[in-house]
């Protein structure tokens, strides 16, 4: 029998293409079943007519079919991923990260945590819920991989609501790894060791060895990675260098330095300076750059790069609207490797899944999300418990209480309690303008947050 698997939220190009190629490019998954869903037929359509041309031209072993029927999409599915977003994403990105500010709550970004973490988060985990009940009713043993922000605390309340369900949230920060520490060490990839964890988008380096000798790589990265960022080009040199030949870079991030056209000014930690600190005073380096770590921490706001991260909300929003993505085959994300891990009993371990903390990291409670590595066998997915020192696991625990209101704020359909989420979040230290606050984004972002009484 043939492997279903189905996308929801396919008519996204960016995710529908990329995934597409993913999956195309699996010998293990050939002869597999693959449904497109979305709710905008005429994006949906676009996407499936570009798959079956590509199928046709390059004589894949695939079939694609498309619904925005979803209960029919996930008939005898396998296999979920889900990427969505709610509304016109960017204009309700600036307000969860301006509006705030303008109440004197000192963010550095509006995604992920802090006040626009959790204005994101009431708008997009109704919707998956929804699509969680249907799975739940229709293919509750499936697989379900999720794309979709804010990671942790969407697989918090999923994994609070539908515990039975495989849920697994799917993040590419880990990569940036990758990119970084084979220049840092000047050491192939393959030959390094390595473990990461924490929060999504607040995760850490935690250990890291060299394969030929075993000898421990962490001194090496702490007295080399400071030079390292310290050359790196920011998002400035690059949003020159296309407004000045007329073409956006296609990269995740300022350390492509070889996709850059001949950049070859500096920005001193692009970014990072955050990272910096994070490195210096608690001795683990952050896999990920300012704009979503500073979104956890009360002081990140005085020690943040702005100018870089702003830089980079404009590069990424005018890559997003410009770029036409494309079906290659070649694998990008880690979802693909993890289905066949299950389909084989491969017994691989997979470098970053976001499931329930079931002792993973002890300091953290059983109910939150947390990034771990992971064993991927026909079993499924099985966390791996880290050593995390004190001072990380410090910062990760200032989290528990947001992450658990959000969701109770959410299941309960409680302003009340969204009103508490943001008191007990450190990035805040307002209270009295909250209330109104939360009004305010609930009017201005209707109807999305109406369900909030």
């Amino acid at each position: 029998m043939s492997t279903k698997i189905v996308l929801i939220g396919a008519g996204s190009a960016q995710f529908g293409y990329g995934t597409l190629g993913d999956i195309f490019q699996s010998t293990t998954l050939a002869g597999s079943e693959i449904v497109l869903h979305d709710i905008n037929p005429t994006a949906l359509a676009a996407t499936e007519q570009t798959a079956k041309k590509f199928i046709a031209e390059k004589d894949l072993p695939f079939s694609v079919s498309a619904t925005t029927d979803r209960k029919t999409a996930l008939k005898g599915a396998q296999f979920i991923m889900i990427s969505i977003e709610v509304g016109d994403r960017f204009a309700l990105w600036d307000m969860d990260w301006k509006l705030p500010q303008q109440y004197g709550i000192q963010q550095v970004y509006g995604e992920n945590g802090g006040p626009g973490g959790l204005f994101h988060s009431l708008r997009i985990i109704p919707p998956i819920l929804a699509i969680c009940e249907d799975i739940a009713a229709i293919c509750p043993d499936a697989w379900i991989f999720n794309y979709s922000n804010p990671m942790s605390r969407i697989c918090t309340t999923v994994n609070r609501k539908f515990p039975q369900l495989n849920f697994v949230g799917m993040c590419h920060e880990i990569a940036s790894l990758e990119r970084y520490l084979p220049e840092i060490l000047n050491t192939p990839f393959s030959n390094l060791e390595l473990r990461a964890g924490g929060l999504n988008h607040f995760s850490v380096l935690l250990n890291a060895r060299y394969r030929d000798s075993g000898k421990d790589a962490y001194p090496d990265v702490r007295a080399k990675a400071p030079a390292y960022f310290e050359k790196l080009p920011g998002f400035s040199d690059i949003l020159a260098y296309t407004q000045k030949h007329g073409k956006l870079i296609e990269t995740e991030g300022a350390t492509e330095r070889d996709s850059l056209g001949g950049i070859d000014s500096a920005y001193p930690w692009a970014d990072r300076t955050l990272f910096k600190e994070i490195l210096t005073k608690f001795n683990y380096m952050p896999i990920t750059g300012d704009s979503h770590f500073g979104e956890y921490i009360s002081w990140a706001y005085d020690v943040s790069d702005h100018r870089g991260i702003l830089d980079f909300y404009t590069f990424y929003r005018n890559y997003l609207g410009h770029v036409e993505p494309v079906i290659e085959l070649k694998l990008k994300e880690r979802v693909v490797p993890i289905i066949e891990g299950i389909l084989t009993n491969a017994g691989y371990e997979e470098a970053a899944v976001n499931i329930p903390n079931k002792g993973f990291i002890k300091q953290l409670p059983e109910f939150i999300a947390v990034e771990v590595p992971a064993i991927i066998d026909s079993k499924g997915v099985h966390g791996i418990e880290l050593d995390v020192p004190a001072g990380i696991a410090g910062l990760l625990s200032n989290q528990v209480a947001v992450h658990d209101l959000t969701a109770e704020a959410v299941l309960n359909q409680s302003r009340e309690l969204v009103v508490q989420a943001l008191l007990v979040d450190s990035v805040n230290n307002k209270c009295r303008s909250i209330p109104e606050l939360v009004d305010l984004m609930i009017a201005r972002q209707s109807p999305y947050l109406d369900y909030l009484k």
